[in-house]
């Protein structure tokens, strides 16, 4: 499988569909592929463990409570 320049970086979908795929035939496509990998993965990750955007919103811990103005009669 020699990987040249002449290759598109999409490819139609042979299915009858008008999709498009990564070519992994064409470096571009392959780095696309191990790109959008990596991403999934990592973004899985994040959300099994709940961090990052996925984190909880933080609980206030106490403290005092805000005070209010107090209004003319």
């Amino acid at each position: 499988m020699p990987q040249g320049d002449d290759e598109p970086v999409f490819k139609r979908s042979k299915w009858g569909t008008n999709r498009y795929y990564y070519n992994p035939e064409n470096p571009v496509g392959l780095a696309l592929i191990v790109i959008s990998l990596v991403f999934v993965v990592t973004m899985l990750i994040l959300m099994t463990h709940r961090a990052g955007p996925f984190a909880p919103e933080p609980t206030p811990t106490g403290g005092n409570p805000p005070t209010v103005a107090p209004t003319a009669p």
